[in-house]
C-alpha cells in the first residue's frame, strides 16, 4: 500500500484475531509494528514470529483501558522506536450480559471501559503528540456491525460499538485541521478468538444474515486496515467501513442452501 513503508504503528489487542492480522499485514507493508496486549506470553511469541520473517516488530504488555499505562506505552515507543504514525485500537471484549434490566451494571461498565474508553485513551495519547509536533497520522478503531444491528443479550457490546462510531466521527473532526485521519472498520461475522467458541446454531443464525454465506477472515479485515492507513485513503476520515459480507444491506434472511 502506498505510503506505509517506514511508518510506526501501535496496535492494541494484537496477540490474536484481527489485531494480530493487522500487525502482520502492516509488517509485510514495511511498517514497524508494536504489538500490545494483556496476554504477554502470546504477544511476545507473535512478535517474535513476525521478526522471524524479517520484519520489524516488538511486543509491549498493555491494559488498553488504563490511561496511565497507555500514556507510558506511547511515550516509551516514541523514545525507543520513533514517533507513532498509526494507532490501531483493536482491544475489545464481549460479555453475554443478558437483557439490560437483568444485567449487572458492573458488566456494562467493564465492556465500555475496554471497547469505548480504551480507544479514547489511545487516541488522546497519540493525537496530542501528533498535533504538538505538527505531524500527520492515522487512528483506526475496530468497530462491528453490532454498532448498527442490536442484540438484546449483548447490549453492552452493541452500545460500546455504537458509541465508537460517534467517537470516530468527533475525533476526526477535531483532528482534521491537523492532518490526522480517524476511521473505523466494522467487521461482520469474522473468525477470531472472540467467535471461535460459538455454538453451531449461533453460527448458522449469523450466516442467515450474511449474504456472502461465510464468516470473514481476520486477514480480510487487515486488508481494509492497510488501505485506511495508506496514502490511498488520504481523503477518507470520520468513516466506518463495514466489511460485513453484505450483512447491513440485507433486509430479510438468506437461504443457507443457496450459499
Amino acid at each position: 500500500m502506498k505510503g506505509l513503508a517506514g511508518k510506526v504503528a501501535v496496535i492494541t489487542g494484537a496477540a490474536g484475531g484481527i489485531g494480530l492480522a493487522i500487525a502482520q499485514r502492516y509488517a509485510e507493508e514495511g511498517v514497524r509494528v508494536v504489538l500490545t496486549d494483556l496476554q504477554a506470553e502470546l504477544g511476545e511469541a507473535e512478535a517474535a514470529a513476525i521478526r522471524a520473517h524479517g520484519f520489524d516488530a516488538r511486543f509491549e504488555p498493555l491494559d488498553a483501558s488504563d490511561e496511565a499505562a497507555v500514556e507510558a506505552l506511547v511515550e516509551k515507543v516514541e523514545l525507543e522506536v520513533a514517533p507513532v504514525d498509526i494507532a490501531v485500537c483493536s482491544a475489545g471484549i464481549t460479555r453475554a450480559t443478558g437483557v439490560f434490566y437483568e444485567a449487572a451494571t458492573a458488566d456494562f461498565e467493564a465492556v465500555l471501559k475496554v471497547n469505548l474508553v480504551g480507544p479514547l485513551l489511545m487516541g488522546k495519547a497519540v493525537a496530542r503528540r501528533m498535533v504538538a509536533a505538527g505531524r500527520k497520522g492515522v487512528i483506526l478503531h475496530i468497530s462491528s456491525v453490532g454498532a448498527v444491528l442490536g442484540v438484546a443479550e449483548s447490549y453492552a457490546y452493541c452500545v460500546s460499538k455504537a458509541g465508537l462510531g460517534m467517537l470516530t466521527k468527533t475525533m476526526s473532526l477535531a483532528l482534521a485541521p491537523h492532518g490526522v485521519r480517524v476511521n473505523a472498520i466494522g467487521p461482520g461475522p469474522t473468525d477470531s478468538p472472540m467467535t471461535q467458541h460459538l455454538p453451531e446454531k449461533a453460527r448458522e443464525k449469523m450466516l442467515s444474515r450474511t449474504p456472502l454465506g461465510r464468516f470473514g477472515e481476520a486477514a480480510e479485515m487487515a486488508g481494509v486496515a492497510a488501505f485506511l492507513a495508506s496514502d490511498d485513503a488520504s481523503y477518507i476520515t470520520g468513516q466506518t467501513i463495514y466489511a460485513d459480507g453484505g450483512r447491513l444491506a440485507l433486509n430479510y434472511v438468506v437461504d443457507a442452501k443457496l450459499n
